[in-house]
């Protein structure tokens, strides 16, 4: 009865199927404890051979260096834009609140404005007030799109060196590498929000779909 109790508390299908199988050993003959433990072995095979199916279906960047997370959040970013309707985008969960497409617009905003200080400009037509007055799907996405890629290619650019140049931002004396690594952790952090937001307001994100 332990076993078994212990079973309703587990969430691994196969360490489940392990651990009864190696509880009604003990409620065998002696005589059939070498075919049982056999099983009990077989059993455990499978579930190390079935352990590398995890890593065999990570999303692209996934550990692969500062370019590859990047290369992560940002198809995540867009991905999550094209599947969100027009409408939702002014969506916002309560008053006082970022709505959709503001928070999409902030990201753009900061990733050149925190790149400004590793060296590239920001781009001529950038203003602050940007993130309220462009609400459109097809506007966010493309300003998103020119912020991402300008972080893409102006870290591929740099040289170690390049990122040991030293940095002023606010009362903070930093690097270039500790903008770029403020970079990623911003975006990753509103991705987070963009996907509470589209659960909230019944939008499925594309990744989960493929799960």
């Amino acid at each position: 009865m332990t076993f078994l109790f212990s079973c309703f508390h587990r969430t691994t299908p196969t360490v489940t199927v392990i651990e009864w199988s190696l509880g009604s050993v003990r409620h065998e003959r002696e005589g059939h404890t070498g075919e049982i433990m056999k099983k009990a072995l077989f059993l455990l095979l499978l579930f190390f051979a079935a352990r590398p199916t995890f890593a065999q279906n990570l999303p692209e960047g996934i550990w692969q260096g500062y370019d590859g997370e990047w290369h992560h959040v940002s198809a995540q970013l867009l991905a999550l834009a094209e599947a969100t309707p027009e409408e939702k985008f002014s969506w916002r969960p309560a008053l006082g609140v970022r709505s959709t497409s503001e928070v999409y617009m902030h990201i753009a905003i900061a990733n050149f404005g925190l790149l400004a200080f590793t060296g590239p400009k920001v781009p001529a037509d950038l203003k602050e007030s940007l993130e309220t007055s462009v609400t459109s799907k097809a506007e966010v996405i493309n300003w998103l799109k020119r912020s991402l890629d300008a972080v893409k290619q102006a870290h591929l650019a740099v040289t170690p060196q390049d990122l040991q140049r030293k940095v002023h931002i606010y009362d903070r004396d930093t690097d270039a590498d500790g903008m770029y690594l403020r970079i990623i952790v911003h975006a990753n952090e509103h991705m987070g929000q963009l996907v509470a937001y589209s659960r909230m307001s019944g939008v499925v994100p594309p990744w989960s779909k493929r799960e």
